[in-house]
């Protein structure tokens, strides 16, 4: 298959090219600065652009079979909820995602799966205390513009799935699903993330999946 990762340089960006490439798929990377993260790797072709900008949007989409969307904002927390994000709007989900579900219409491309946060929307009451604390204070504009994308998903008439990790590290955490919302362990790896992602973009139907770490059985003393 033919896939766009949008948002492609972000941690589970760069891990979603990573395992689609693995399984065989032509992806194509787009970002701003994809040409020089991914520029001359085999089985990528990396295409420089603004999500925000629905003409940039538009030529990657162009010819896809399919999309996947990983976009966030890679500056702390606290500095964007106390001064803003300096280098990406605020509402760059749900805007970006509300290009890429237009040019996808344009196009004819059904599929699509998008990454959003686990404790938006349904999961909100699932949450611990503690992170429910730090979504009001903290999070509370991201929160919201994921809140914003995934009714641009689920408005979509497409054929979407959107993933729900819960809190990512840069660790070796494998990953499980749930469509109801269970978590076996509150972290997990972006690699495995980026698994999960492109794995679903071989599947079909709408899903919300909650994305947690798997419960991993210790070693044996001598194995």
């Amino acid at each position: 298959m033919r896939v766009l990762v949008v948002g492609a340089t972000g941690g589970s960006g760069r891990a979603t090219v990573d395992a689609l490439v693995a399984r065989g798929h032509e992806v194509t990377a787009f970002a701003r600065r994809a040409e020089a993260a991914f520029g001359g790797r085999a089985g990528v072709r990396a295409v420089d652009g603004d999500v925000t900008v629905a003409g940039d949007v538009d030529r990657a989409v162009a010819g896809q079979d399919a999309v996947v969307v990983t976009l966030g904002i890679s500056e702390h927390p606290l500095r964007v909820r106390l001064l803003g994000a300096a280098g990406t709007p605020l509402d760059v989900r749900s805007r970006g995602t509300r290009n890429v579900v237009t040019a996808m219409r344009t196009h004819g491309v059904r599929r699509l799966v998008v990454q959003s946060s686990y404790g938006v929307g349904e999961t909100r009451r699932r949450l611990p205390l503690s992170t429910r604390l730090v979504f009001a204070l903290l999070l509370r504009p991201q929160i919201a513009d994921q809140e914003r994308q995934e009714r641009v998903v689920r408005d979509s008439g497409l054929d979407w799935v959107i993933a729900q990790p819960v809190y990512l590290t840069d660790g070796d955490e494998g990953a499980t699903t749930s469509a109801d919302g269970t978590v076996e362990q509150w972290r997990v790896s972006r690699r495995a993330v980026g698994t999960v992602l492109a794995g679903e973009v071989e599947g079909t139907g709408r899903a919300t999946l909650a994305v947690s770490g798997t419960v991993r059985t210790p070693t044996p003393a001598g194995g």
